[in-house]
């Protein structure tokens, strides 16, 4: 009986070694298999890094576009004021009761980076020179795209850049067709590259050369005999210019900006000035409010960038209006300081 028992207790420390060498066995494996998932484990992928954003926070600095393109299904009203030059002082109160122009325009953004719009301006004549009159007065439609071709992002592009063009048709009267011989003469143009970059959090800057087309301009007579008379034109029909933009953010709702465009084509009379734009913006999530002084009048650009007649800055025109006259070479000192008070209202709504 003692000797049964003695094997059946050695029996179950055979079994007993047997299980511990197999657990042991397969955690070894187990081990084994843990080490060669780690070795062969592919690395994170590296987080996508997206493009800026905010570089302007609404489309216009002052008189110019920025490359700013609303998302996708955003509809936009504009109000824009440009009051009388300040130069009469209290008589007109500072520009303010002087004459003024206006525009409102609508825009639509109908797919990702491409912005729509129409636009109506209202412009006076009372305070445009005559040689232009006929050229930029009277109520203007203009329909607008701007098309987003890059946006900065860091390893990829340095700066955005889109395309804007804008085309306007004069609707003055003209029963005489004194000013206007065919349809297509009240017709102007005007393309523009726009080329951006956000430096920091709070600055942003722009260039943007741009051309600008009118399908008719002025012209004078210079007589070459006693029966032949030449007709020129006063001006070209392009020209061409470069607008400078910088944007200062002071807080998140508040931000300073200025704006400088330079002429670039000479002109045989009636060579525009340059502009120059100073001003605060106040933005909120779907409202921006811009405040300024500037010296371009007008509120097409095309109009603004062929015809502007306010000088920022004193300086010596040695041109004269008629160059067939025998003044032609002598100069001339004009009074720089001519700025008028403007104001832009944008207000989107995202559908």
């Amino acid at each position: 009986m003692k000797l049964k028992i003695y094997k059946i207790a050695k029996s179950w420390l055979r079994v007993a070694s047997i299980l511990s060498v197999c657990m042991l066995l397969l955690n070894t494996v187990l081990l084994a298999q843990n080490d060669s998932t780690a070795v062969t484990e592919e690395p994170a992928a590296p987080a996508k890094v997206k493009p800026v954003k905010n570089t302007f926070q609404s489309i216009w600095i002052s008189d110019n576009q920025t490359v700013m393109v609303p998302v996708k299904k955003t509809l936009e009203m504009d109000i824009m004021h440009r009051f009388g030059t300040w130069n009469k002082g209290y008589q007109d109160f500072w520009g303010f009761f002087a004459p003024s122009n206006i525009r409102i325009g609508i825009n639509y953004v109908p797919i990702n980076k491409l912005n729509v719009g129409i636009g109506f301006t209202k412009t006076t004549a009372a305070v445009i020179p005559q040689a232009s009159i006929g050229v930029v007065s009277g109520p203007l439609w203009d329909g607008n795209l701007k098309y987003s071709i890059i946006t900065q992002t860091k390893g990829k592009y340095p700066v955005s850049i889109s395309y804007y063009v804008n085309a306007a048709y004069n609707t003055k009267k003209d029963p005489d067709k004194e000013i206007y011989r065919y349809w297509s003469d009240r017709i102007s143009y005007f393309h523009q590259i726009l080329i951006a970059r956000k430096v920091t959090e709070k600055l942003s800057v722009q260039v943007a050369p741009s051309l600008s087309h009118h399908n008719a301009v002025n012209g004078y007579y210079t007589k070459l005999n006693d029966s032949t008379l030449k007709i020129n034109r006063s001006m070209e029909f392009e020209h061409f210019a470069v607008a400078f933009s910088a944007r200062y953010k002071l807080t998140n709702v508040t931000s300073v900006m200025v704006n400088y465009d330079q002429p670039i084509t000479k002109h045989a009379t009636k060579n525009p000035n340059p502009s120059l734009s100073i001003g605060v913006e106040m933005n909120t999530s779907s409202h921006s409010f811009q405040l300024f002084f500037t010296n371009f009048y007008y509120l097409n650009p095309a109009a603004n960038n062929m015809y502007n007649s306010n000088n920022p800055f004193t300086y010596t025109d040695k041109s004269t209006d008629d160059p067939g006259t025998t003044d032609v070479n002598e100069s001339t000192k004009v009074k720089g300081g001519r700025f008028l008070i403007g104001f832009n209202i944008t207000r989107l709504w995202n559908y």
